[in-house]
């Protein structure tokens, strides 16, 4: 029996996946090596606090604005397989996500301790081999995560304690002197449980901190992690090197010398001493798999698997990518590494599958074809879109309009729609949420720094922070763009800052085209 899709990996994305494809009754499997879905999860992070928020409360009985604070629910119909049932916590526990996973994976078509040990490419068909089975496939989509710990060529590297193995427990660094190699969440995370413990703590990596609530990107340190940059700043023996560990040698006494080149000094190179050396630099695509025939070309360190705009590899027609991996395609810009982004990408490749190989089109609903029906469906939509909002410049919805006729497109990746995947240069109107060009390098907390004033539409291009944009693609290029004014509460509902400004718009817009009807004026 040859299968429609062969989904390698069940965690969030491909149970995610696997929901979309029962409900359209395609032919799939879903193979895991784990025992019970989510086998990350029952790993990671090391320390079991997750730093994705599970917000309950947000005064409203939206389901789908309730999403833009929910960070780990999986898209469903169903209410009882909500995350909010398997935990009240705002940051869960790691293990309530283990719970959830299994409860979202009862039913599915999983075959657990299923180990993939080759995927080869045979004509037009997949083979991929398991331990004791050869599974043939039409299409096969790759959901395992990251799931190699990234280990940085450093001379001497294999002398350090990985992230992945290293003890949890405190109380055995206890008046140590302990090195952490990286700057990212799981070496603050990780530094953070050792603050009551360790001698001496330093954290090093080549680049500068980038924080989370400054660069609106989830995967930089966040606030729940950073405690230990107080006992940098306040003096208490820790520190963050700015610089590169270029040797790990271990000296006579058992302990580590490191030979560390600082970024922002005259000084070449400084030997310090430390008890204990851990590497904390991250995750990275496990490539292993693939026969000659089926390998994806990688980049960014050889992290990560290259993809088309349809989360395909560049190289292996019939190979997609869903979940954390297809973080390729926004890298460290907007949400595809993290639950809360990629539930929308499977989504996405779920329609993008259904068109190109089951002829059905992406999903879409009428509209008259006048300013005032557009600028009431766009205002509509972007005050309750829980998928603009966590894959923001990512994520676009679309408006085409033809002769007269207008359909609304939702949550379509921006760049599949530069790429034809709604037909050959459409002209369409696109609306995503994003934030101004420049609001990484803005402080949001310092009040001497001027800035455009709230609901402020005539300013509303130089804002800095999430608001809507309208851009209007003709022949297959932008040639007008319109920002909404950005608001506190993110309620883009105010006639005279919101509607009249987009209805003047794309009256102007729709005029020029020639597809306004004589009776919209």
């Amino acid at each position: 029996m040859t299968l429609d899709y062969l989904i390698i990996g069940a965690g969030p994305a491909g149970l995610q996946l696997a929901a979309l494809l029962e409900r359209d009754g395609r032919e799939h499997l879903v193979l895991e090596a784990g025992s019970a879905p989510g086998t990350f999860f029952s790993r990671y992070p090391r320390h079991r606090q997750l730093i994705s928020i599970n917000k309950i409360w947000t005064g409203s009985d939206d389901p789908e604005f309730n999403l833009r604070s929910d960070w780990n629910s999986l898209l469903t119909d169903d209410p009882a397989l909500l995350f909010g049932n398997f935990s009240r916590r705002y940051f869960p526990d790691a293990d309530d996500m283990v719970r959830y996973l299994a409860a979202f994976a009862e039913g599915r078509r999983v075959r657990y301790d299923t180990r993939v040990t080759r995927i080869a490419r045979d004509g037009d068909l997949f083979r991929v081999e398991t331990g004791d089975d050869t599974l043939t496939a039409r299409r096969v989509v790759v959901a395992t995560g990251v799931s190699q710990l990234y280990v940085p060529p450093i001379e001497g590297v294999d002398l350090a304690e990985r992230y992945d193995t290293v003890s949890v427990d405190p109380d055995d660094f206890t008046n140590q002197r302990v090195l952490i190699i990286g700057k990212g969440n799981s070496a603050f995370e990780t530094a953070d449980a050792l603050v009551g413990t360790a001698a001496v703590i330093h954290v090093a990596g080549p680049h500068s901190i980038r924080l989370a609530w400054q660069t609106h990107y989830v995967g930089h340190l966040r606030a729940v992690n950073n405690n230990f940059l107080d006992t940098y700043q306040l003096k208490s023996q820790n520190a963050v090197l700015d610089g590169t560990v270029e040797r790990i040698a271990r000296r006579d006494d058992g302990g580590y010398r490191i030979d560390f080149r600082y970024a922002r000094t005259r000084e070449s190179i400084r030997q310090i001493d430390y008890d204990r050396v851990i590497l904390c630099t991250g995750f990275r695509f496990d490539a292993g798999i693939f026969d000659p025939s089926a390998r994806p070309d990688l980049v960014i360190n050889d992290r990560f698997p290259e993809q088309t705009s349809s989360f395909e590899s560049v190289n292996v027609p019939g190979l997609y990518f869903a979940g954390t991996l297809t973080q390729q395609r926004d890298f460290k810009r907007s949400t595809n590494g993290f639950i809360h982004g990629f539930r929308y990408g499977v989504r996405a490749l779920h329609r993008i599958l259904a068109a190109r190989h089951h002829g059905t089109p992406w999903p879409s609903t009428t509209l008259d074809a006048t300013p005032e029906a557009i600028t009431e469906a766009i205002i509509a939509r972007i005050n309750r879109t829980s998928a603009l909002w966590q894959q923001f410049g990512v994520l676009g919805d679309v408006v085409v309009v033809s002769g007269g006729t207008a359909r609304y497109h939702e949550e379509v990746p921006v760049a599949y729609l530069h790429d034809g995947g709604l037909g050959p240069e459409p002209f369409a109107l696109v609306t995503t949420l994003e934030y101004g060009p420049d609001h990484d390098q803005v402080d949001p907390f310092d009040i001497t720094v001027p800035r455009i004033a709230e609901n402020d539409a005539a300013h509303a291009h130089d804002a800095s922070y999430l608001h809507p944009v309208v851009r209007v693609h003709r022949g297959g290029r932008v040639v007008a763009t319109h920002h909404l004014a950005e608001n506190l509460e993110n309620d883009w509902n105010i006639p005279g800052v919101h509607q009249q400004p987009l209805a003047l718009f794309l009256k102007g817009v729709l005029a020029e085209a020639g597809d306004v009807p004589s009776d919209a004026g």
